[in-house]
């Protein structure tokens, strides 16, 4: 974790004027690039270094604008190149970071010592461990290696994704003064899980500023030890909102929605303002526990941040929530709201319509999607299949299943395949749906066998159901909702015989029924969440 340092030449070498520190959005920006063009100050390199940094660095969502500028010019400085590069390493992108520093050093540009800390932390970014072991070495060739902040980079690199015992003696050699250098080789051991290394190294710290506590919490909660980083919070003399977002964000992780919410009211009482990181984390809270009250007071603290607009990352968030809560009409109004829109957005709302419901519009709204030319995902189609599944659409979902593969050219996952089980189960065809599991290019998970089962049942199957049945023991022969599935396919033909017999495996294997669990619900419940859930176990 390195910080911004104040006295960054980099990014203040030049002053910015008054024209460049009104531009807030790409509108104003082309407005002031045309009046450059008209004025002649298009090849001036204090107002093209102005632009660049204004659109790189300054104004979100404008770094493409920025590559299209700089591409443009024919001698760019090193400030141009140091601010493309980091605004390429802090953007979605930041592959553009290495490009743009491998441009540099075939054009003969020579960097300086901001030029490394940036391209190491898109290497960072990116997990390159042997590019950012390559950048080391010019960094040495360059006689950087002890300049504090490019140490230090190298510190955080090594430590996140490199070589830990470079890390180690990069911070043993000269950085034990540098409290910027402690958090950096704490944070690399708390990520790689070695928390015990970590303490230690926290605990050693001369001095521990904000940073550090913050980097020790962030550790435990992303290792799930919730008691633990509860600890330090208690501890730390102050906090800041990263404070408290790594805290909600860890128990939302752990699944202790409540005590997320209660973080955040306590957060707020002290007068502590959250900001679009805490929404996030809150908005999946909501969406967990089905909190449509919170979410809503969520969605009017959202626009009243962004003045009335809302990014495509809490868009997508909203959409996401009110999908989960049941307000699908909400979720709609979000969605045709956002400006913006990638994919997700459009994939939060196709399968929020087809499971509540709405298979029709869920299918158009694809067709739409299509009609724009917005190229859909494997997240999509899932969407898709399942508005098919619940409208008995079964040539539909098997052409849409087809568009996939053919045209999209997606490998269809363990999800699409249960999607077309559920989907041909649904309908009664209960031989072609195991033929489909039977075919599968990977192995099918008990979701899959037990969705059969189900149809099974609905259709009084009896020989598939045994066959499904047999193939769920032998992922896990423990779950009594599977032998009383079976047992009821066979009492509802009547076999009494075979219900009985099963029941009796059921009680030779120790296996004992939950009092009052419908099986029927909780296999659509597990498919809904299966399907939905992109962190979901494929082998529950």
């Amino acid at each position: 974790m390195i910080r911004k340092r104040p006295n960054d030449r980099s990014a203040n070498r030049q002053q910015r004027s008054t024209l460049f520190q009104k531009c807030t959005n790409l509108k104003a920006l082309k407005q002031v690039h045309a009046s450059m063009v008209i004025h002649g100050f298009n090849s001036n390199p204090s107002a093209l270094g102005e632009l660049i940094f204004a659109s790189a660095m300054s104004i979100s969502g404008t770094i493409g604008y920025a590559h299209k500028v700089f591409d443009q010019i024919t001698e760019p400085n090193t400030f141009m190149w140091n601010t493309m590069i980091r605004g390429s390493a802090q953007s979605l992108r930041p592959l553009n970071a290495v490009v743009l520093y491998t441009r540099m050093e075939k054009r003969g540009s020579r960097p300086d010592d901001f030029t490394f800390p940036f391209v190491l932390k898109a290497c960072n970014k990116l997990c390159w461990v042997r590019m950012g072991m390559g950048i080391h070495g010019k960094v040495v060739r360059f006689g950087f290696e002890s300049n504090a902040s490019v140490r230090n980079t190298l510190i955080d690199f090594h430590a996140k994704c490199g070589d830990l015992r470079v890390a180690t003696a990069l911070f043993d050699g000269s950085a034990r003064r540098d409290v910027v250098a402690w958090s950096a080789l704490t944070a690399g051991y708390a990520r790689r899980g070695k928390l015990d290394a970590a303490r230690r190294l926290f605990d050693e710290m001369p001095v521990k500023d904000l940073v550090s506590w913050n980097v020790m919490i962030t550790g435990y909660t992303k290792q799930g030890e919730m008691e633990s980083a509860r600890n330090l919070f208690d501890e730390v003399p102050r906090r800041d909102v990263v404070t408290w977002n790594a805290m909600i964000a860890g128990y939302v992780r752990c699944g202790c929605v409540e005590q997320a919410l209660q973080m955040f009211e306590e957060m707020t009482s002290l007068g502590e303002k959250p900001d679009e990181v805490t929404m996030l984390s809150l908005l999946s809270a909501c969406a967990d526990v089905g909190e449509l009250e919170i979410g809503k007071r969520l969605h009017s603290s959202l626009l009243k941040m962004g003045s009335g607009e809302i990014s495509i990352i809490h868009g997508n968030a909203l959409i996401d929530m009110y999908s989960k809560c049941g307000s699908i009409e909400r979720a709609l109004e979000v969605f045709w709201g956002m400006r913006e829109k990638d994919v997700s957005s459009w994939n939060s709302v196709i399968g929020g319509l087809a499971f509540h419901g709405h298979a029709e519009e869920s299918v158009n709204l694809f067709e739409e999607m299509r009609r724009l030319k917005v190229r859909p995902d494997g997240i999509t189609f899932v969407g898709v299949l399942v508005a098919c599944s619940h409208a008995g659409k079964v040539e539909d979902g098997r052409g849409y299943f087809s568009l996939m593969r053919n045209k999209y050219k997606i490998e269809p996952n363990i999800k699409h395949y249960g999607c077309m089980v559920d989907l041909l189960g649904r309908a009664g065809l209960l031989d072609e749906a195991f033929d489909c599991i039977e075919n599968m290019e990977m192995q099918p998970n008990a979701i899959v066998w037990r969705t059969l089962l189900g149809a099974c049942k609905v259709h009084g199957n009896v020989e598939l159901g045994r066959r499904a049945n047999e193939r769920l023991l032998e992922i896990r022969g423990d779950e009594s909702g599977d032998f009383v599935l079976l047992s009821n396919i066979y009492a509802s033909r009547g076999e009494w015989h075979g219900a009985e017999e099963v029941r009796k495996l059921m009680d030779d294997s120790g296996v004992k029924k939950e009092a009052g669990f419908s099986m029927v619900e909780a296999d659509g419940h597990a498919l809904k969440h299966f399907l939905l859930d992109s962190k979901s176990k494929l082998n529950r």
